[in-house]
């Protein structure tokens, strides 16, 4: 038998009631009023009592009860951790972004002072910033450079449920800063582990029996209806649903649909535009707003904005507006109940993207969006007997993705045995050695003396906060002159996509583009937008012209300035190869080799590692050529195995990379 503690003991806060609250006269309807009707107000004081004695505590409170905006805010104005920075992490940059936009309003205070951010190659903060929302990946970085994470005496890990990989290493990190800063006797860390859903027994015995702390209630309730028979074609069901709802409910009642990519959501932003336009008189109007990563920022905080007197607010999401972000007016939440997620396999070395059943705790994440404002409804496109054998949890990504930057991480931190790491949720042993392996090839990590060490190589890898194989990259580059090109083309891959790409307008989108496409691939061709971007001033005017995101390309020269100074730290020669695109393309080869395909007699393409039958992409530049071997950045799984921005190689390069890997593994590669 299992050898369990006893379970936590568990504090309950005082029971708040869940319903709508009649609205304050909107003259003194002030922040403060708002913060005053969150279910939350109400356990304030029982919350402090208890947030003072505790060490570590993990807190349920339901989507909408304002732990998220308010807990942080709470501490402060008590004077818990006011020592030195309250940290709140969340998985997701816009949700750190927009949520410490919200606090700062709500303190009335200019953001970046007491209240800022810390995101990816973004850094809102000051000297006197007191309460800072960053990505779990961010405060993974910092703990490199500090694993006591000194700068901080509160870390609250929120939507813990949603088990990122970031997330799950935080969790052994923070713990162990926490017992380490105890030992030392020095200030001490306190630990607050956040979620409306998440396996409370789990957490509660990995952080030695730390007490749940329950919220009670919601501000608004929500009505949750399934369909009768199960859908065939979800997206279609989603599109009768807004339909049928446009129709019966009143105009300022907001729609939010979840879907799983940006294609489906261009896709039934069209249908949804075309259709609206046909609808009888007297029917409202329509406005429809897609949200996924890749969209430019502005025309993601769109969704935010109110919507117009008798117009319909239509918003067709990805998971990205799931947990912590309120959009105004949300009413309906039409839930198809799938995800695009990643899954590694490591017995072939294969990491996907999938279309997958979402977990209960995110059916029941999604369906707290109707919910944040006023009395919601939520239409799941599922049975009730489907919903019943959805996963109870969200699988832990460390569990489904490839590790080698998770274990060059953990090197990085000093971890004395990273083959035996704290995980909360411990990855396969196949997927550790599989990580290990890949390091080991790229040249990051050496066995001594029955333990893994960082290589020289491998330290400076580990200074750049990008995947492995992008930090070779840029290592190697100056054996090839090419330095200046490969950090604009790892910058580029970096961020979101700087290719704006409107259905509507494809004609004209693939007239625009011609000039910039490269018979070697999309990382030239991407390599060729920019500094045609770099020539004309970073215009917005041209940008627009050529369906660039001015914002994203502004971020790919901000992430290159900083990539480029990690690299004149560690003395990497800044040369450019000019007009040699083939020194580009060899230097590409050096490090990325594990991602290379080879043409097969056929026509279709064969990965060079495991033989697995992979196809282009319909988006790439290299859709309708069929050169002998190209290389990939990524591989995504709908009705077949595509292969995402390609790079065109030689079969001598790529055995130049790795002879002794090749010889052992391929026999389609000859010197």
């Amino acid at each position: 038998m299992e050898n369990r503690p006893p379970p936590a003991k568990r504090f309950k806060s005082a029971p708040l009631p869940g319903g709508p609250r009649r609205s304050p006269d909107p003259e003194r309807n002030t922040e403060q009023q708002r913060r005053r009707q969150l279910p939350i107000s109400r356990a304030r004081g029982k919350l402090i009592s208890q947030l003072w004695k505790l060490e570590t505590a993990i807190l349920i409170g339901e989507t909408g009860s304002g732990k998220t905006t308010q807990i942080p805010q709470y501490l402060y104005e008590a004077g818990i951790g006011r020592q030195g920075i309250i940290a709140i992490t969340q998985p997701r940059r816009m949700a750190a972004i927009s949520l410490a936009t919200r606090v700062a309003e709500e303190k009335k205070s200019e953001l970046g002072k007491l209240i800022g951010y810390t995101v990816r190659f973004e850094d809102v903060t000051s000297d006197g910033s007191k309460i800072k929302f960053l990505t779990d990946g961010m405060l993974l970085r910092e703990a490199i450079r500090d694993p006591l994470l000194r700068r901080y005496t509160v870390v609250i890990l929120d939507e813990a449920h949603e088990r990122t990989v970031h997330t799950d290493v935080l969790f052994g990190i923070v713990k162990a800063a926490q017992r380490k800063r105890k030992e030392l006797n020095t200030l001490p860390l306190k630990v607050i582990v956040m979620s409306a859903t998440m396996d409370v027994d789990l957490f509660s015995r990995y952080f030695n029996g730390a007490p749940v702390l329950y919220l009670e209630g919601r501000q608004h309730s929500i009505q949750i209806f399934y369909t009768k028979k199960s859908q065939s074609d979800y997206l279609h069901a989603s599109l009768v649903s807004v339909f049928q709802i446009h129709q019966e409910a009143p105009p300022s009642h907001s729609i939010l649909v979840f879907l799983t990519g940006q294609e489906e959501i261009e896709s039934m932003s069209r249908t949804c535009r075309e259709i609206a336009k046909h609808l009888p008189q007297g029917c409202a109007r329509m406005t429809v707003f897609p949200l996924y990563a890749s969209l430019p920022q502005p025309q993601q905080l769109r969704v935010f904005q109110l919507g117009q007197k008798d117009c319909r607010k239509v918003i067709l999401s990805t998971n990205i507006a799931e947990t912590s972000v309120t959009i105004p007016g949300i009413k309906y939440v039409v839930d198809t109940g799938m995800v695009k997620a990643k899954r590694y396999t490591p017995e072939n070395g294969l990491e996907v993207l999938a279309v997958q059943h979402v977990s209960k705790a995110q059916a029941w994440q999604r369906a707290g969006r109707a919910g944040r404002e006023q009395a919601g409804i939520c239409y799941r496109l599922y049975t009730e007997g489907e919903f019943e054998k959805f996963l109870n949890m969200t699988v832990p990504e460390i569990q489904r993705c490839n590790l080698a930057s998770v274990m060059l991480h953990l090197l990085a931190l000093r971890i004395p045995d990273i083959l035996n790491f704290d995980f909360i949720s411990k990855p396969s042993p196949d997927a550790v050695r599989a990580a290990i392996q890949q390091l080991e090839l790229l040249g990051a990590v050496e066995h001594k003396e029955s333990q893994i060490i960082l290589t020289p190589m491998g330290k400076k890898m580990a200074a750049f906060p990008l995947e492995p194989r992008f930090s070779k990259t840029l290592l190697l580059s100056p054996a090839f002159h090419c330095t200046e090109e490969v950090l604009t083309v790892v910058s580029l891959l970096s961020v979101d996509s700087v290719l704006y790409n409107p259905h509507v307008k494809q004609d004209e989108v693939h007239s625009m583009r011609k000039k910039f496409i490269s018979s070697e691939g999309d990382h030239i061709t991407l390599l060729n937008i920019y500094q045609a971007f770099k020539n004309v001033g970073g215009h917005k005017e041209w940008c627009r012209e050529n369906f660039v995101n001015s914002r994203n390309m502004t971020m790919v020269s901000q992430v290159r300035s900083q990539l480029r100074e990690i690299c004149a730290k560690f003395g990497v020669r800044l040369e450019s190869s000019r007009s040699d695109i083939d020194n580009v393309r060899r230097c590409l080869a050096q490090a990325l080799f594990l991602n290379a395909a080879e043409l097969q007699p056929d026509g279709s393409y064969a990965t060079l590692d495991t033989r697995q039958h992979v196809a282009i992409h319909p988006s790439s530049v290299l859709f309708h050529c069929k050169p002998s071997y190209v290389l990939y950045n990524e591989l995504l799984h709908t009705s077949k195995c595509y292969m995402r921005d390609l790079c065109v190689v030689d079969a001598d390069w790529l055995y130049e990379a790795a002879p002794e890997y090749f010889d052992r593994k391929l026999k389609g590669v000859k010197r």
